[in-house]
């Protein structure tokens, strides 16, 4: 076995029953393999293993009592993965199927995600197998306390700084922050995702959306194309999703279909603002399934429990913001069968790995997760410099800065294209390889610990 063989050999051995944490290591691996062969020293120093082994990995009982003053007994998580670049940083889920494994390639793509905002971030990924739905305010806040009660020893402003995920929204993180804020006596920077009135910054709730569709911008503009005009697929009706939706209507994109965890969603007149306004108010406001949508609006047709799939819709551009492992081989070639000509991510990992190499054999343009939908840390990054400086910026200068680093990210994407020789469009290898290269010298630089 050669030296680069054993090197995914060895993480997988030492990883067993972790198949999503398994699949995100592949992806990456296969994209910087060359630059491992030619690199010597990144053999020599283990670089790469070094980096899919976590620093820490923190595991808790959370005991909280429900409304029926019953215990209930929770696992509570949090991977510090890598700190080369600055203080962990990365959401907490709140999910019942959460696990380590998914908590592991979270964390991981979370390293190159952060490398490629430019900003000192580390990574870490934390939560628990708690399901927020369908429990009152109080239990969650109940909930929440109970988590930081033990997490709290391993966070902070310098350390790690957790934000929201799925399941987390601006209320958990409020519970989160005032419990942190009560048991430490300080009011420090240590979450991401507040309130604007309270530590928070402006943008932060639409910036993974909103990101998200800039970088699209960017990418369909090397090809002479723009988003005006063009039939939209977004996949989940979250946080990510109805900003994404809401920012290809002001990009004058026509959307026409949408999803949430019952079923989907197919508007032949297209989503508008009105549409969108209820959405919200149906999602988070009664917390009610999208089926609520198609009953007010006659152009709407919900489908649950069926065969058809939102992919299967024909549409220019999808934007799979869900969860992973949404698009399989089957939904990528019906895509590319009606015609569509991107694929932007939302959501982290969302293409299984016959997806993606079924997107590399057709002509639809491919936007990791990584490199797309970087627009949430990046702002959370630009959160803890204001609780920092103890200042407030404007809602304009943060779309300002929003643009500017998911172009950053973009021309980095090409300059690595050029760097490296790769295909044109290949964003997936050019983000794996410059994410790797900036957190690799990192930690050259600063030893083997």
């Amino acid at each position: 076995m050669s030296k680069i063989d054993y090197v995914l050999a060895s993480i997988k051995d030492r990883n067993p029953g972790e198949p999503e944490f398994h699949q995100a290591v592949l992806e990456v691996f296969e994209s910087i393999e060359p630059i491992l062969s030619k690199n010597e020293k990144y053999l020599e120093e283990k670089v790469f293993e070094r980096m899919a082994e976590p620093e820490r990995i923190i595991t808790f009982r959370v005991c909280w009592t429900d409304d029926k003053n019953q215990i209930q007994v929770n696992r509570g998580y949090r991977v510090q993965m890598n700190g080369a670049m600055g203080p962990y940083k990365g959401g907490l889920r709140f999910h019942p199927s959460l696990n380590l494994s998914i908590l592991k390639f979270l964390a991981f793509e979370q390293t190159f995600k952060n490398a490629l905002t430019g900003l000192p971030l580390g990574a870490g990924k934390g939560g628990a197998d708690f399901n927020p739905k369908h429990k009152s305010d109080r239990e969650i806040m109940r909930f929440c306390q109970a988590w930081m009660l033990e997490a709290y020893r391993h966070i902070g402003h310098f350390t790690d700084i957790p934000a929201g995920d799925i399941g987390v929204g601006e209320k958990e993180i409020g519970y989160l922050f005032g419990a942190f804020k009560k048991i430490k006596n300080e009011f420090q920077g240590s979450i991401t995702g507040k309130g604007p009135l309270w530590g928070g910054s402006f943008l932060r709730p639409e910036a993974t959306g909103y990101g998200l569709v800039h970088f699209a911008e960017y990418m369909l503009a090397e090809v002479g194309k723009s988003l005006e005009d063009k039939v939209c697929l977004v996949s989940g009706s979250g946080n990510v999703s109805q900003f994404a939706i809401e920012k290809l209507l002001q990009d004058k994109a026509k959307v026409v279909a949408f999803s949430d965890s019952t079923g989907f969603i197919h508007d032949e007149e297209g989503v508008d603002e009105k549409k969108l306004a209820f959405l919200k108010e149906l999602k988070n406001e009664k917390r009610e399934s999208i089926a609520g949508y198609a009953e007010k609006f006659k152009s709407a047709k919900y489908y649950e429990g069926s065969e058809k799939t939102l992919w299967s819709i024909p549409a220019d551009c999808a934007f799979p913001c869900a969860t992973q492992n949404e698009l399989d081989e089957k939904d990528v070639k019906d895509l590319s069968k009606n015609g569509a000509i991107l694929i932007a991510e939302g959501a982290n990992m969302p293409l299984t790995d016959a997806a993606i190499k079924a997107v590399q054999n057709s002509n639809i343009i491919y936007a990791p997760g990584k490199a797309a939908n970087a627009g949430g840390v990046a702002i959370s990054g630009l959160e803890m410099t204001q609780n920092r400086l103890g200042r407030y910026w404007s809602r304009t200068r943060m779309e300002t800065e929003l643009r500017v680093i998911m172009q950053g990210i973009h021309e980095n994407c090409q300059d690595t294209m050029k760097k490296y020789s790769l295909d044109e469009q290949d964003y997936l290898n050019a983000a794996n390889i410059a994410g790797f290269e900036r957190v690799a010298k990192a930690m050259v630089a600063q030893g083997s610990w």
